[in-house]
């Protein structure tokens, strides 16, 4: 009886250990899998599928995860379904704050009137939107811009009624007339001024404050050295063959976001893709402009209610894997 029962007992301690040794491998990622990046529908990171169409880099080192909205994309990297994203440097505050350890590699694009406020046909200005509906998806870019676009336009958020929307259901509840107006960018900014709407206010009101870039989890910059230098050597291809080959990149491009080569080249003109030197000056040195820039967004953030807490803005920047880079 006593044997048996130490049997029992030494088979379920052997049991235990087992299911804590799977438990530790699975909490450790595979070095040979490949790295995940997570975009959502936005112009912004389509270098990466080109970068990708055109060979740039094997998807078996790495995989682009395309998810609908920005929303999307912060949930999977905070689950840990994604190494990295494209993501704006105002939601990454968030994700520092909260110890997910993001570290900014690259700044894919600066917004230049690519990010916007519509309403209906006829509006002319963001005080037409007072007691109206407007549409924002739930992440902090779409409240950093209303928060901005009110402010300057001298009003407050209660001063309209704020429908939370992912960004890819906005332009059926705008047609459907369930709200008045959106914070949208494109390809759904396309879409919406297709049918009517008008533009009250956009970044180039905001210059230098939208930033996208190009973000990983701290512990892959030494788990998959390869595989973020591999990422970084095909961003600037495609960038390098978008300034050479404009038509067919943009071509290429389009496909995705469902809009003509033209339209595409035209929507490019509200960003601003830094080179690998611009990046440089942005990431790197004792005073990276990122640092200067993205200080002030937080403090704004700070003020808006937007973000609880301050962060060293140069912890998050890694500027290592560029450096690296043959330039």
């Amino acid at each position: 009886m006593i044997a048996s029962a130490l049997s029992k007992n030494a088979l379920a301690l052997l049991a235990l250990i087992g299911v804590l040794m799977l438990t530790a491998t699975g909490c450790s990622k595979d070095p040979n899998s490949p790295l995940r990046i997570g975009t959502n529908v936005w112009i912004g990171s389509e270098p990466l599928y080109l970068a990708r169409g055109l060979g740039f880099f094997d998807p078996k080192i790495v995989q682009l995860v395309e998810y609908p909205s920005a929303s999307e994309v912060l949930r999977a990297f905070r689950n840990q379904a994604i190494d990295g994203m494209v993501i704006s440097m105002d939601e990454l505050f968030g994700l520092a704050i909260d110890g997910l350890q993001p570290r900014v590699i690259c700044v894919a694009d600066v917004s230049d009137g690519a990010d916007v406020v519509v309403g209906r046909p006829g509006m002319q200005s963001m005080s037409d939107l007072k007691g109206k509906r407007v549409a924002v998806e739930s992440v902090a870019l779409g409240a950093f811009v209303l928060s901005r676009a009110l402010t300057l336009s001298n009003m407050e958020t209660g001063d309209i009624q704020v429908m939370h929307l992912e960004s890819n259901e906005q332009p059926s509840a705008f047609n459907k007339g369930e709200v008045d107006g959106t914070v949208t960018f494109e390809p759904y900014r396309s879409q919406l001024t297709a049918v009517g709407a008008t533009i009250l206010f956009d970044s180039t009101q905001i210059p230098g404050e939208i930033v996208d870039v190009i973000a990983v989890r701290e512990s892959v910059l030494d788990e998959q050295r390869a595989a973020v230098q591999t990422l970084l050597a095909g961003w600037f291809k495609a960038i390098e063959y978008l300034e050479e080959e404009p038509n067919d990149a943009a071509r290429r491009m389009s496909q995705r976001q469902q809009t003509s080569a033209k339209q595409f080249l035209k929507a490019l003109e509200g960003l601003h893709i830094p080179t690998r030197e611009e990046n440089l000056a942005m990431l790197d040195g004792d005073s990276p402009s990122l640092a200067t820039s993205g200080a002030r967004l937080m403090n704004l953030m700070i003020d808006a209610n937007l973000l609880q807490q301050a962060i060293n803005i140069k912890e998050v920047l890694e500027p290592g894997p560029l450096r690296a880079l043959s330039p």
